[in-house]
């Protein structure tokens, strides 16, 4: 614990655990609305935490979200982010860690999330870490290694990964784990929403800046929306699976509405089998568009019966049905109340493995429907391909955006 890097801390917390009094000083890396509504979040998940410090590339960002939370009368009186705590550009992040924070929320486009993990474990930070925590193998690969770095050090992390913390899942997913369903022989994750927003581009902006604005819509900031959104459907499957991960993925995708430069070279829709050792298959289907029907859910058959979960529906459909009826919680507060619990006790908690490697299922899709190859796990862990540009500036050349031809792209 003596990674620890607060004053405060290290007198108070180390020394009375349950010390309710104790002030947990939170730092915000990316200022956008997922950013801002898990700053919120954080705060209303204990009452004895503020928010000190606020980072993101641009300066607009910060003072949004500055003014949102300030409007929020439940927590406005505990956002205390001075003029010189307000950080922007490509090196906030670490202007926020070195401000003397305690905790760090991560939320910055997903392509940043391996370097301002390191950096937060590196000085000693508690990490919540937004999902997902990379876009290629590379990035992954070090946040497996930050995260065993956490554990030496006895830090928490904690994942965005929001689904594992609502008591429906939690309770459904027990009892399949209990063996309801006996054994898992199929699932199938649905996620088909409609289209988000787009930033025309401005005549100021470099090529880079246009990027960042838009960063949804990048390959290599984003890891194409099936990595930024689907990843909570596959990860819940990965969860039933007992954290168990494909051996291998094949499938189709591609552009057939967002077909404007205005969305980058990520694909609308994605369609991936995913195979595990024991033979089962997980059909993973996600698409964006408008107009269509909306559906986001996960269903599981397996020997003896199935199960239904969604954020509306829990239900299992087996010799004992059941369907449940307890409390519905706030899992976006609740990750928080966890994370902020294991640092008052001592008693750390770390997400980095599932969180990691769920990410990388999400990735190991993209691989296979972007190439329409057969792709494995070990190929996609170990595959060399890195998003990341030359340089992190404003004048810099942005990595290359050309779409993805299945049969011609390549596998790296």
């Amino acid at each position: 614990m003596a990674a620890l890097a607060s004053p405060l801390l290290a007198q108070s917390v180390l020394a009375q655990p349950s010390g309710k009094s104790d002030i947990l000083r939170v730092g915000l890396i990316g200022c956008g609305g997922r950013g801002t509504g898990a700053a919120a979040q954080a705060l209303e998940a204990d009452p004895n935490t503020r928010i000190v410090a606020l980072g993101d590339a641009f300066k607009d960002r910060v003072d949004l979200c500055l003014a949102s939370l300030k409007a929020q009368k439940n927590v406005a009186d505990r956002v205390q982010v001075s003029e010189d705590r307000r950080f922007t550009g490509f090196d906030a992040y670490l202007k926020v860690i070195e401000s003397g924070v305690d905790v760090v929320l991560l939320a910055a486009p997903p392509h940043f999330r391996p370097i301002h993990l390191k950096a937060a474990v590196d000085a000693g930070k508690h990490v919540f870490a937004e999902k997902p925590v990379g876009v290629d193998a590379p990035g992954i690969r070090s946040v497996l290694a930050s995260c065993e770095e956490a554990r030496r050090k006895k830090l928490s992390i904690v994942s965005g990964l929001a689904l594992r913390f609502a008591n429906g899942h939690r309770e459904t997913i027990k009892r399949i784990h209990d063996g309801a369903l006996g054994e898992i022989r199929t699932l199938q994750a649905n996620d088909f929403r409609g289209t988000i927003w787009v930033k025309p581009r401005q005549p100021e902006w470099t090529d880079m800046e246009y990027h960042m604005r838009n960063w949804y819509y990048f390959t290599w900031l984003s890891g194409d929306f099936n990595v930024e959104q689907h990843v909570h459907f596959l990860d819940t499957c990965a969860w039933i699976m007992k954290d168990e991960y494909p051996v291998s993925a094949m499938g189709v995708g591609g552009r057939q509405v967002r077909t404007g430069q205005e969305y980058g070279n990520i694909f609308d829709h994605h369609a991936v089998i995913y195979e595990y050792a024991s033979g089962a298959k997980l059909h993973a289907y996600c698409r964006q568009q408008a107009g269509g029907v909306s559906d986001m859910s996960v269903h599981v058959a397996g020997a003896r019966g199935m199960a239904v979960i969604d954020q509306r529906r829990y239900e299992i459909s087996a010799e004992k049905s059941w369907r449940f009826e307890g409390e519905r919680n706030n899992h976006f507060v609740t990750e928080h109340e966890e994370l902020f619990a294991s640092i008052r006790n001592g008693k750390p908690v770390n997400n980095g493995n599932y969180m990691a490697k769920s990410t990388l299922m999400a990735v190991m899709g993209r691989m296979a429907t972007y190439t329409g190859q057969k792709i494995t796990w070990d190929q996609a862990l170990n595959s060399k391909e890195d998003l990341s540009p030359q340089n992190y500036s404003w004048d810099a050349k942005p990595p290359a955006s050309e779409v993805a031809v299945p049969g011609i792209t390549r596998f790296i």
